[in-house]
């Protein structure tokens, strides 16, 4: 299927109301969909199911999910000149009272902290932008062009809504038994190099979320390996970012478990999780819904193949199929509403955040989703 046809299916899907998302894992070159057959709303109980998840910050509410034993299943490959990482500075937001309102809420959350309420908090806000262009199709295809890196998606369900996004952070992979994660938090702005000193502020960040991490698998993962930490572009930012992987104890943990004593990670929410979460719901005044929750292929079947060579030519009928979860944590998104886009943006706040900083830097996020639009 060429990638035009692929995208006229998704037109045509969407034209009818039906439920679609189409997705693009990171520095891959196959754009992946699955179309609902019908409009029902299906939701996951426990994770055991197959098809494609969406979650809410707030583990509290439903699950979405698209079955794949309900969709059709597309492929596509991407043009070469469509998978291209770049971007360039707009101008920024001029909005004093969206500024006066997050840097009071910034100021809360700095002054629990120094009231032991909690170490860490993750903060949000919502920018409404105007569009000149609100087919999603579109936006999606600049997406595709400007963030090769990035997990780009287009998900869509009549009765829930209409979300895109281009996300640096992987939250779960498992394959099989094998585990990993990463832990990502800390932000500067790209300004050419890779080569750059981070404060102390970004640094506990960072600790926090691998350190939670760490804690939360102890009991159910084995051979567990941490890489150094290492600086990442995603878009006009920087972050810092380690790796962790090791491998799945057998019937130690539901999947349905695993996931929601990781999320939401202190990368989204803070440190402790549950006091964090709760001033979130209470201060933020507003709901989060999809934004800070996660998404992707639950429970798909891929299969490997031996390595090919002289000595094992036999052993390629002995093809081993496991299932596969990749899943990322929904930021860099927004949500489609009649003629506006809703854009996502937040940061981690610690007792040394400056809550003028903390404004520009929620300011940098968007520019990441104001680029398409």
């Amino acid at each position: 299927m060429t990638f035009n046809e692929f995208l006229e299916r998704i037109d045509t899907q969407y034209n009818a109301q039906l439920p679609f998302v189409i997705y693009r894992k990171p520095n891959e070159s196959a754009v992946n969909g699955l179309l609902q057959e019908t409009n029902d709303l299906v939701c996951t109980e426990d994770f055991t199911e197959k098809g494609f998840v969406f979650s809410p910050f707030d583990n509290t509410e439903k699950s979405v999910l698209m079955p794949l034993e309900l969709s059709d299943k597309l492929k596509s490959l991407v043009p070469e000149s469509t998978a291209i990482d770049s971007i360039e500075s707009s101008s920024k937001v001029d909005n004093t009272l969206q500024k006066e309102i997050h840097i009071k809420l910034v100021e809360r959350g700095v002054e629990a902290i120094k009231n032991n309420q909690f170490k860490k908090v993750v903060l949000s806000r919502t920018e409404s932008v105007s569009l000149s262009e609100n087919n999603p199709i579109t936006i999606f295809k600049k997406l595709l062009q400007n963030y090769a890196s990035a997990f780009v998606y287009c998900w869509y369900h009549p009765k829930v809504g209409l979300w895109l996004g281009a996300t640096p952070e992987t939250l779960v992979k498992i394959e099989g038994q094998r585990f990993s994660i990463m832990a990502l938090a800390g932000t500067q702005n790209y300004k050419g190099s890779l080569d750059v000193t981070w404060q102390a502020k970004e640094l506990q960040e960072q600790q926090y979320v691998t350190d939670f991490i760490l804690d939360s698998i102890a009991t159910t993962i084995d051979n567990i390996n941490v890489s150094k930490i290492e600086t990442v572009k995603a878009g006009n930012l920087l972050h810092l970012k380690t790796r962790i992987w090791g491998v799945l104890k057998p019937n130690a943990i539901s999947l349905k478990d695993l996931l929601y004593s990781l999320h939401p990670t202190p990368a989204v929410c803070g440190l402790p999780k549950e006091a964090a979460k709760q001033f979130i719901l209470e201060k933020e005044h507003y709901n989060r819904g999809f934004y800070t929750g996660f998404l992707g292929e639950l429970n798909l079947e891929i299969t490997s193949a031996p390595r090919s060579g002289k000595r094992n030519i036999e052993n390629r009928a002995y093809a081993t199929t496991k299932k596969s979860t990749q899943l990322y944590v929904n930021l860099r998104c927004m949500q489609l509403k009649e003629n506006k886009a809703i854009v996502y943006v937040g940061g981690g706040i610690t007792e040394s955040s400056n809550p003028e900083n903390e404004w520009e830097e929620t300011v940098s996020k968007s520019l990441v989703i104001k680029k398409v639009l």
